[in-house]
């Protein structure tokens, strides 16, 4: 079952040199990558965007290009009932924490499901020791 789990990444920043001054951050200047990998944590989609960009923004294009999945699991970062449904008609489970201030909560979060959010920080940790960050 956990191979056929496709995940959206936590959003990691990584420093560049940006030639837009738009796209300079609390970080200084940086870029984003948006990383979805499978359930045996390989890369299977990315995005990149400017520092700036918002999470929910980047989403709905980035499950659009997913494989099917069971389930699509990411961070607080893309908690918005947009994706939600997205994901929902996309035939797959959202496995998304609520943010703090939801009227919802999280009493129907699968926490065991959620674990697996680590296959992408170890997918980030591999590109980031690769170029050397």
């Amino acid at each position: 079952m956990a191979a056929t789990l496709k995940r959206i990444s936590i959003v990691q920043e990584l420093p560049t040199r940006s030639r837009r001054p738009s796209e300079k951050s609390r970080a200084g200047n940086a870029t984003k990558i948006h990383l979805a990998v499978d359930g045996c944590g390989l890369p299977v989609e990315f995005e990149i965007t400017g520092g700036d960009v918002n999470d929910c923004s980047v989403a709905p294009e980035l499950i659009a290009k997913l494989p099917d999945a069971q389930a699509i699991v990411a961070d607080k970062g893309y908690d918005s009932e947009c994706i939600r449904e997205q994901i929902i008609k996309k035939g797959a489970r959202a496995v998304i924490p609520r943010k703090r201030n939801s009227l919802k909560g999280n009493a129907d979060m699968d926490w065991g499901l959620y674990r697996y959010r680590h296959l992408v920080e170890n997918a980030f940790a591999r590109l980031k020791s690769s170029i050397g960050q």
